[in-house]
């Protein structure tokens, strides 16, 4: 399988867990402690904070030679010349965003639990799936239920999948059997004190499997 997206732990931004004077440190502990893939996700701020945000993300990222990607917005993906995009399973319309893309960006979907809908996005040409609910997440508590068998069948699709929902340190590793490619955090990883040694603990789970 080849695959745009690095491998490992993949860290999603949360607004109410990380406001604006500390979103630049939390994410750089994010990095020292091996996070791979950080995807800037804010749904609140005003445009002129998103553009400053994501512009300095996209240099941090830059210096741990992490991947950056923003969450629901092409026009800023594209304006702060981001890794990639991501797209919710209603948030915009994915042949438009492979089109403006250029091939070396990445695009993923959330797919919840939906295979056929994975493989209908992937014949589209995204780059990745998600899936989850895995279990009860703070961050979206009203998500849709993905089953862990489920995880198991998007492990053999032909892009990498990423389970996400209530992911913590205890749990992540019975995950891990499924094969998944990553496992995106918000609150298992922003909401915890220490967020580099939390960091490294997730980051740990992946080492053993690395070919690279």
């Amino acid at each position: 399988m080849s695959t745009k997206l690095q491998n490992g732990l993949y860290a999603i931004t949360d607004p109410r867990l990380l406001p604006t004077e500390r979103l630049i440190s939390s994410v750089e502990s994010a990095l020292r402690g091996g996070a791979r893939v950080i995807q800037y996700r804010d749904k609140i701020a005003s445009d002129i904070e998103l553009v400053k945000n994501a512009q300095s993300l996209r240099d941090l990222c830059s210096d741990y030679q992490a991947q950056f990607i923003i969450n629901d917005d092409l026009n800023l993906c594209l304006r702060i010349n981001a890794d990639g995009l991501h797209l919710g399973k209603s948030d915009g319309d994915i042949a438009h965003a492979v089109n403006k893309l250029s091939d070396e960006k990445i695009l993923g979907v959330t797919c919840h639990s939906d295979l056929v809908y994975a493989q209908h996005c992937i014949q589209q040409g995204v780059d990745y799936c998600a899936f989850g609910r895995i279990f009860p997440s703070k961050t979206k508590p009203n998500a849709p239920y993905c089953p862990q068998d489920t995880l198991t069948l998007a492990a053999k699709l032909s892009c990498p999948s990423v389970a996400i929902g209530g992911i913590t340190t205890d749990n992540a590793p019975n995950i891990l059997t499924t094969n998944i490619h990553s496992i995106a955090v918000i609150h298992g990883l922003f909401g915890q004190q220490n967020i580099e040694a939390t960091a490294r603990i997730f980051s740990s789970f992946f080492k053993p499997s690395k070919t690279e």
